[in-house]
């Protein structure tokens, strides 16, 4: 039972003391999963880091769950995994409960409209990095196009989307279209 409490606390720390996401996380796995608890090696964590990064989800969140899985199985797994997310839930719970109590006020109003404004301008930073990143012959372009065609113009779920792009990519590349890197 011991390890159950270890591995929840282990994982609520790092997740309340990480701002910034997965990558923010690593110092803090490091020191306590690799030296503190020993856990997994270097190595090892690298690969659930590594693997957390390909699957769909939060990558502390995947971490976390790779790890308590590789310790304790199924259990483990949803120990840490409820660890890593109960800070960011209670945060959130507290943080709900005061909004709606004060979300009529006019200075809350004019926080949450400034607040919007920087998320947007997350997002904007977001797709031009991505943009660079991917974007880079016109096969690309056509995909990005038709997909933002679709999104903006048509109510075809953003998940069809993905999947779409997914199967044309293949298609351009098996056809010598589209280059990867």
């Amino acid at each position: 039972m011991k390890i159950y409490w270890q591995l929840y606390s282990a994982w609520f720390k790092m997740g309340l003391f990480t701002f910034g996401g997965g990558y923010a996380m690593l110092p803090m796995i490091q020191k306590e999963v690799i030296e503190h608890y020993k856990w997994a090696t270097e190595e090892e964590v690298m690969d659930y880091y590594a693997i957390g990064q390909c699957l769909p989800g939060i990558i502390a969140i995947n971490t976390a769950t790779f790890i308590g899985y590789h310790l304790k199985g199924v259990l483990g797994g949803i120990v840490s995994t409820l660890g890593v997310i109960s800070p960011s839930f209670i945060i959130i719970a507290a943080i709900a409960s005061l909004i709606s109590n004060f979300s009529e006020l006019a200075i809350v109003q004019h926080a949450l409209s400034g607040i919007n404004i920087a998320v947007c301008v997350l997002m904007f930073n977001t797709i031009v990095g991505l943009w660079g990143k991917n974007i880079k012959n016109i096969a690309s372009l056509t995909i990005f196009a038709v997909a933002i065609i679709l999104a903006l113009f048509t109510d075809i779920s953003t998940v069809f989307l993905v999947i779409g792009a997914g199967v044309l990519g293949v298609v351009m590349c098996k056809l010598g279209v589209l280059k990867h890197d």
